[in-house]
């Protein structure tokens, strides 16, 4: 009997963002969860905190944060774990995710989502790291796919399987961004439906769609745009492959009214719900060629 590792789907979230925390409060939009950014509510009182736990009093939170730096060579920041644990002892979030990426080196912070090269010593370094994490935090975390615009030329592993190794060997879960799988496969030029089928269905715990932009022969992970077709279409593979599973829709530029987000979370809905009623996959459009590696 296989042990069940991931908590049953929450249905379909949006990200809690600032814009929209009136509208919220003032009626019952159509939202089953929110996912809230760890790092804004690190603080012991005040105004996005009150608005958080307000909010947390209807709705079902998980915590999403940008900072843990788990690939990173410099030592993990107990005093920021120490916060975030405290956190999520304050709001009691459904779960706790981050990054499969290194953020910073030598006490500074790029901020932004650095690759991993996808070796052996990598997997060891980070599965290592994120035990002391989860022993620390006490709880399993989710780790998210990133996005990526350049590959390390003589990386033994594909993202699918570093990524799948990492989580079975931490004995952590995973957060599958649809939309990173999408800009990825096209920077690099592999097939999507490749990466997805690769990834272990126990460890799925949530699922990330968000907009990119477009430009030609290289996409970039904007999330200030529509989720777009091809990303829709690979939603519904995953679907098919892993069932329901907790979805929600990233938007951090460019934020309409939460409406909006509303309307377009009805069609994720939508999506789901007939890719599991059954039919044949639909297959993503064709790629760009890879990228090429570093040195």
């Amino acid at each position: 009997m296989h042990q069940v590792l991931t908590r049953p789907s929450l249905g379909f979230g949006l990200g809690l963002r600032v814009d929209h925390y009136e509208a919220i409060l003032a009626g019952r939009p159509p939202v089953d969860w929110f996912e809230v950014l760890t790092e804004n509510y690190l603080v012991p009182g005040g105004k996005p905190l009150n608005y958080l736990m307000r909010i947390r009093e209807r709705f079902r939170i998980a915590m999403h944060g940008v900072s843990l730096s788990i690939g990173s060579t410099a030592p993990l920041d107990r005093e920021y774990l120490r916060q975030v644990k405290a956190l999520a002892a304050r709001v009691q979030p459904e779960w706790v995710s981050d990054h499969l990426c290194w953020t910073g080196v030598a006490g500074r912070n790029t901020h932004d989502l650095l690759p991993l090269p996808y070796t052996r010593e990598a997997v060891d370094h980070v599965v290592a790291r994120v035990r002391t994490v989860q022993d620390l935090l006490e709880r399993r975390i989710l780790l998210e796919n990133v996005s990526s615009y350049v590959s390390f030329r003589d990386a033994p592993l594909t993202e699918w399987q570093f990524l799948a190794e990492i989580a079975e060997r931490a004995d952590c879960l995973i957060l599958l961004d649809v939309n990173n799988i999408y800009v990825s496969a096209v920077n690099h030029g592999f097939d999507p439906l490749e990466y997805l089928n690769a990834i272990p269905p126990a460890r799925v715990q949530q699922i990330h769609l968000a907009g990119h932009e477009d430009h030609g022969d290289y996409l970039v992970d904007t999330h200030d745009h529509p989720v777009r077709s091809a990303v829709w279409e690979l939603y519904a593979a995953a679907v098919r492959r892993l069932g329901p599973v907790s979805t929600m829709i990233e938007r951090d530029d460019h934020i309409p009214p939460l409406a909006e987000l509303c309307a377009e979370l009805e069609e994720a809905r939508s999506v789901a719900r007939r890719a599991l009623a059954g039919g044949e996959a639909i297959r993503p459009s064709a790629h760009a060629a890879p990228a090429a590696g570093l040195r």
